[in-house]
């Protein structure tokens, strides 16, 4: 049986679809964090923090930047993971705060509009 050195064309698309939902994430979580942050301001700091640091931490270039510079290597799912950590971690603190639910609800979207 011969074995080949190039990685098969699912682990290759798998990487890929990572690597842009990865770059969507910090459009959208980041991009959404600072929009928050510049229009609501810093405080609290529910105020789009969370967000901006979910995306940051889910970040490609991030990555690459600790991996330069730190030597540490971090992987896909272990940034999805902090990503997402931190993204419940807001959404409990919107709770405990009692500004927000755990859950979004998307209930009065259709009467008020979501966005």
């Amino acid at each position: 049986m011969e074995r080949t050195t190039q990685p098969a064309w699912g682990w290759k698309v798998g990487r890929t679809l990572g690597w842009l939902a990865a770059w969507a994430w910090i459009i959208i979580a980041g991009g959404g964090g600072l929009g928050l942050l510049i229009t609501r301001g810093p405080l609290p700091l529910t105020n789009g923090w969370f967000a901006l640091f979910s995306g940051i931490s889910a970040c490609p270039l991030t990555a690459w930047l600790i991996k330069k510079y730190a030597g540490i290597t971090i992987s896909g799912w272990a940034r999805f993971a902090i990503a997402f950590l931190i993204i419940v971690v807001g959404r409990l603190v919107l709770k405990i705060e009692g500004r927000g639910t755990f859950l979004i609800d998307l209930s009065h979207c259709w009467k008020e509009g979501c966005f």
